[in-house]
């Protein structure tokens, strides 16, 4: 057992060959399934160790103390400990439910649930052999607080997140935001201490994490944010709550749920209000329950009922009815086709009247896991600074990408770009413009970009009609020469 501080590049290369062991015998896109639990299970033993240690120190070996709730995090029964699963031989995947289950029964407040539902007995899948292997591959480091800082452990954790992305590829969207988007988030949204941060549909916690974490980096104390979340699917919201922990965040709420059919908070039977909501909702999906949101009991549908095949408007509606009505702003990712549909004219003009939309973020293509398309960032606030009242911003940000194969990324420079020309809010030729309501209204409440801000370079050298006409009749000139002596080499 190495007892040495811990590298992120020794966590990291650990953490893949952790994934590497399960590779043939276990589909890639179901490796999360087992190692993210195991890795959490880990992580607790070797804290609950640390902790029963010291309290030995401090009692002078009295056991009975040491094993007292008090001192610990989480509750591990007897028979639950890591060590019980390591030293079993046979049916090793039932000895691991055993503990995984009997850890949830014993902190129901803060873990039911939180390991997933992995067939761990199917030994058809997992042997006793490849358990054994991945059991003894996570033991070879202690993951306590002696050994892993906690932010390396939650960088290391994100790392994985992102690995399984890259295994899973078009699947990775519907638990992963890049993190370059994400940290663009943060910036523009500017959580303050104390203030509340909501995700409808939080994936594997990222978006809530780059909140506590921008506060962190400006040297804020970021346990005073209240953040919750809820997510539809049951291992990606125990993916979340797990990456809560492994942040050595503790404060917040992670309910699995279905956001549209059954929002998970609640105040006095309305929904409760947020000061910052982040959300990359799923685009554009058609099996949702319309008829229930007709005459929705928490008054969601205040501009009106989305098209069956398009719930966008819907969780867009959710949002705005969750922010606080003094100071709530929100940052959603969508389809452009949010910003311009037919169909959604009459909900986009209210919610335009309204003077909720500060800002329009045009994204570049390929940044998305589960599509080439390009999106957009959707900025709206309860209550707008007197400056920006009346006005909508449009950045056309489609060219601030740097394209990497099929996969596009933010870099520094593009993210300072775009975030400042949000702070400033002002024209920037090519690039973007202050927009009055009244003209966007006009344009039967389209947002389409294309409308306000173009993507030609207007540093280019314009030239006239005429001339035009002159240089497009001289190169045809050019090309009947070159075709006529081409036909006389060949006879």
């Amino acid at each position: 057992m190495i007892e040495k501080k811990l590298t992120l590049s020794q966590l990291e290369q650990y953490l893949s060959k952790a994934a590497w062991i399960l590779k043939g015998p276990v589909d890639a896109s179901d490796h999360k399934v087992y190692i993210f639990p195991l890795l959490f299970f880990k992580r607790i033993s070797d804290v609950y160790y640390e902790e029963y240690n010291q309290a030995m120190v401090e009692s002078g070996g009295d056991e009975d103390y040491a094993l007292l709730p008090e001192f610990h995090r989480f509750d591990i029964p007897q028979d639950c400990h890591w060590n019980d699963v390591r030293e079993t031989a046979t049916h090793v995947g039932l000895s691991i439910e055993k503990a995984l289950r009997g850890i949830e029964q014993a902190n129901q407040e803060f873990l039911y649930g939180i390991f997933g539902d992995a067939p761990w007995s199917n030994k058809n899948k997992l042997s006793d052999k490849l358990l054994i292997d991945l059991i003894e591959h996570f033991s070879q480091y202690r993951l306590g607080n002696e050994n892993v800082n906690p932010d390396m452990l939650g960088q290391a954790y994100e790392y994985l997140i992102k690995h399984f992305a890259d295994l899973t590829n078009k699947k990775a969207g519907e638990f992963y935001t890049p993190r370059s988007v994400v940290h663009l988030l943060g910036l523009i949204l500017d959580p303050h201490e104390g203030e509340s941060i909501y995700d409808p549909a939080c994936g594997t916690g990222g978006m809530l994490l780059e909140c506590a974490l921008h506060l962190k980096d400006e040297g804020k104390e970021c346990r005073t944010l209240k953040l919750y979340g809820q997510e539809i699917n049951l291992l990606t919201s125990a993916i979340a709550r797990m990456n809560m922990f492994m942040h050595g965040i503790e404060e917040f709420s992670i309910v699995r749920g279905n956001t549209l059919t059954n929002p998970a908070f609640l105040e006095n039977d309305e929904l409760k209000t947020f000061n910052v909501i982040l959300a990359n909702p799923p685009y554009s999906i058609k099996a949702w329950d319309r008829k229930a949101f007709e005459s929705d009991p928490y008054g969601r549908n205040l501009w009106g009922t989305p098209p069956q095949g398009c719930a966008d408007y819907a969780f867009q509606q959710h949002i705005h009815k969750s922010l606080d009505k003094d100071n709530g702003r929100s940052i959603s990712l969508w389809p452009h086709g949010i910003l311009f549909r037919d169909a959604e004219a009459g909900m986009r003009r209210k919610m335009i009247e309204q003077d909720l939309v500060e800002c329009v973020i045009g994204l570049g293509p390929n940044l998305f896991y589960n599509s080439p398309m390009e999106a957009c960032l959707l900025i709206t606030k309860t209550n707008k600074e007197v400056g920006r009242k009346g006005k909508v911003l449009i950045i056309n940000a489609v060219k601030e990408v740097r394209q990497d194969k099929n996969i596009a990324f933010l870099e520094p420079q593009h993210i300072e770009r775009i975030y400042q020309a949000y702070q400033a809010f002002q024209d920037q030729d090519g690039f973007c413009k202050v927009v009055d309501l009244d003209e966007v209204l006009s344009r039967n409440a389209s947002l389409n970009m294309s409308l306000y801000v173009s993507n030609v370079d207007s540093s280019a050298e314009k030239i006239t009609l005429d001339e035009a006409l002159q240089n497009w009749t001289q190169s045809s000139a050019e090309l009947k020469n070159s075709m006529d002596e081409l036909f006389a080499a060949l006879t």
